[in-house]
């Protein structure tokens, strides 16, 4: 069976903004890969296109909310 456009197998997505930088900022709650919450990555599937492109649209707005961590050598030399 081939798939085609209105094939039942195949649906319209939009691409995931995942970068496979997973890891969640411990205040902000949000993944500082992707910028999404941990129930917008597991909800990704189910969710509609619609949806996705609204959480797409607002991904920008939410990396200036996660402050760069001051550990390790910028901590350090005071350099950043």
């Amino acid at each position: 069976m081939t798939d085609t456009p209105d094939s039942p197998r195949t649906r319209p997505e939009i691409e995931s903004p995942c970068v496979k930088l997973c890891a969640v900022h411990p205040i902000e709650r949000i993944c500082v890969g992707c910028y999404r919450t941990i129930e917008e990555i597991g909800g990704w599937g189910a969710m509609t296109p619609q949806t996705r492109r609204k959480i797409m649209d607002e991904l920008p707005d939410r990396a200036p909310r996660l402050q760069r961590r001051r550990g390790g050598h910028d901590g350090r030399v005071g350099t950043g």
